[in-house]
């Protein structure tokens, strides 16, 4: 999970979000180094060789999410980690591309 990430997309964002986005930190954007650091470390660590079906966001294994914490920052609903929600999405998503 990259997050928010600072780029020129937020150009057509709300200024008045923007602005709320580099005060508070319940907002927070990521540079764009920031944002590709997580999928750079996973592509590329030797440490996380063989692994898959979890979820990171900031360079962590995201912890589990038991119940709706407001708009959580981080963290994982398990839903997500599902292995047959996985293979169900695999398979909508192939339906939807073919001819």
């Amino acid at each position: 999970m990259p997050g928010g990430i600072a780029t020129n997309l937020q150009r057509h964002m709300d200024p008045e979000y923007m602005e709320r986005a580099r005060r508070e930190p319940s907002v927070r954007l990521k540079s764009v180094e920031q944002g590709a650091a997580t999928s750079v470390l996973l592509a590329t660590s030797p440490l996380l060789e063989g692994v898959g079906g979890r979820y990171f966001d900031d360079c962590n294994e995201a912890k589990v999410l038991r119940e709706r914490l407001g708009r959580a920052l981080n963290g994982v609903a398990p839903y997500a980690l599902d292995p047959a929600n996985a293979e169900r999405l695999w398979e909508v998503s192939e339906a939807l591309l073919r001819p």
